[in-house]
């Protein structure tokens, strides 16, 4: 998925703002910090020895990629076929993942060297920060080197990538799959940005659909897709070859491309110098010091103290999306450059960097801490911590609530982009579709055993389809919802119409 740029704020929020002021209140939070235990635990380990500075590395690949010195039992070692090795004169034709040379992989090799060429450029200087990482936590669980070449397919190594689906970090996992792989995501934090706990939250998630399907070419399609969209193509098309799947109409070209994408990333990647990247300038690999702040810490104080500008911070600490720890954790461990952890050692005064600087909102008549809400696009829990003495049903006017704003910000500031952002209109258009399918699908009948099919022509719609035919729209929709569900039908569709 390709990150998108985030909408910019509307000008009507801007009126907002001159109805809040700003000013300093220090407050304590009830809210619990869920961790998932046993992903915890196994970060922790990983922190212990967070790069491997011996990590042979095989020539001309990206730093972490799988090889000869690496290959694992019981991993299983692919190696591309010797006329596509000859033809495009690899190196190193060995790989922790399958790797099929056909003329889709083809097509993406290609623009990688041609057109695509500077994002893959991008790419793999950021693959010398993170893909070592990466690779480690992969190969901690069992699981193939070679997946890091998921995440450049996913993000490109970018913690920060935002998908129109608002699918976000490395491993660009959408809201309720990263919460269910043990991600923590709120106003304050999203842990999808973190790239180690997001690793891990990969590598768990991989791991269950690779247990699900038995084959690499399908756990990666159902990373793109959804476990349910591929255990239902297989049983679909009685088979689980991914490649003879890919035929038909049923999955996305967004999943069919996404397996010889990561196919084709994976080659170049291992035979840097083959494609002619020769040049490239590697990020320094990640590594840090830690330091432990208390909850609601003020970033920017932090930073003041270890002589840091603030965005530095943030860059080492991504999964912290506001100016602030969260408030209702006692203390947090703060990832920090080396050698800045001696500042923070000295400073005498910890307790001082606490947030306590939030803008002000002044009621202009009666209202609701809910109506706020909405007006800020704010959390109603937030608002109530921020603001425990408030009654949580009506607000008298000029009542003074606490926004959870630093008070020197705009609201038009970067930090706050992704509370403002516009849906896409194909977001917006697939939303309205969804409401009319649900709607429609209420009125209709099942028809269980349909021996009567309708083969769907070009200009057709569902109107259309029920209106040649006689069958309520309802009826169609109830059962071909296989094919209506995600998409509009398609000519060529075989819709059940009796």
């Amino acid at each position: 998925m390709m990150m998108n740029k985030m909408a910019v704020l509307p000008l009507g929020f801007l009126f907002l703002v001159s109805a809040c002021s700003t000013t300093s209140k220090k407050h304590v939070t009830s809210n619990q910090y869920n961790p998932t235990v046993s992903e915890q635990a196994e970060y922790y380990r990983v922190q212990e020895q967070l790069i491997e500075k011996d990590l042979p590395n095989c020539q001309g690949c990206i730093h972490g990629s799988a090889h000869k010195l690496t290959f694992t039992a019981p991993l299983k070692t692919y190696e591309i076929s010797p006329e596509a090795a000859a033809e495009l004169g690899l190196q190193n034709t060995e790989f922790d993942i399958p790797i099929t040379w056909n003329k889709q992989t083809a097509m993406w090799v290609k623009f990688f060297t041609g057109r695509g060429r500077r994002h893959f450029i991008n790419y793999t200087q950021r693959a010398g920060r993170y893909a070592p990482v990466l690779s480690k936590i992969m190969a901690d669980n069992g699981l193939p080197r070679d997946l890091i070449y998921l995440a450049m397919a996913e993000s490109g190594f970018q913690n920060h990538a935002r998908s129109w689906a608002k699918a976000v970090g490395p491993w660009q996992f959408m809201p309720a799959t990263g919460k269910k792989f043990g991600l923590n995501i709120d106003w304050y934090v999203d842990e999808r940005r973190d790239p180690l706990k997001a690793t891990i939250a990969a590598a768990n998630y991989l791991k269950t659909l690779h247990g699900l399907f038995g084959s690499w070419e399908l756990a990666t399609a159902g990373y793109n897709a959804g476990e349910g969209k591929i255990g239902r193509a297989i049983k679909m098309y009685r088979t689980k070859d991914f490649w003879k799947m890919s035929k038909g109409r049923y999955l996305r070209p967004e999943t069919k491309n996404y397996v010889p994408k990561i196919m084709a990333l994976a080659i170049i990647g291992k035979n840097l110098d083959v494609f002619g990247f020769t040049d490239i300038e590697f990020e320094k690999a990640l590594d840090y010091e830690e330091i432990m702040v208390k909850g609601n810490a003020d970033l920017y104080e932090v930073a003041e103290v270890l002589e840091l500008d603030f965005e530095e911070v943030k860059r080492y600490n991504p999964e912290i999306v506001r100016w602030q720890i969260p408030p209702y954790l006692e203390s947090y461990t703060l990832r920090v450059p080396v050698g800045a952890k001696d500042a923070w050692e000295a400073y005498a005064e910890k307790d001082s960097v606490i947030a306590d600087s939030y803008k002000t909102y002044v009621t202009n008549g009666r209202s609701s801490l809910s109506n706020i809400s909405r007006k800020f696009k704010v959390p109603v829990n937030v608002l109530q911590t921020l603001n425990p003495e408030i009654a949580k049903s009506s607000l008298s006017p000029k009542t003074v609530v606490y926004l959870p704003f630093r008070e020197d910000h705009s609201l038009k500031a970067s930090m706050y982009a992704d509370i403002y952002e516009k849906p896409r209109k194909r977001v917006v258009r697939q939303r309205t579709y969804q409401r009319m399918i649900s709607s429609y699908e209420k009125k209709g009948k099942l028809i269980k055993n349909p021996t009567v099919y309708y083969t769907v022509r070009k200009g057709d719609s569902l109107w259309r389809v029920a209106q040649r035919t006689g069958v309520p729209m309802g009826t169609i929709i109830r059962t071909n919802r296989h094919i209506i569900k995600r998409r509009q039908i398609l000519p060529g569709d075989r819709l059940a119409i009796r």
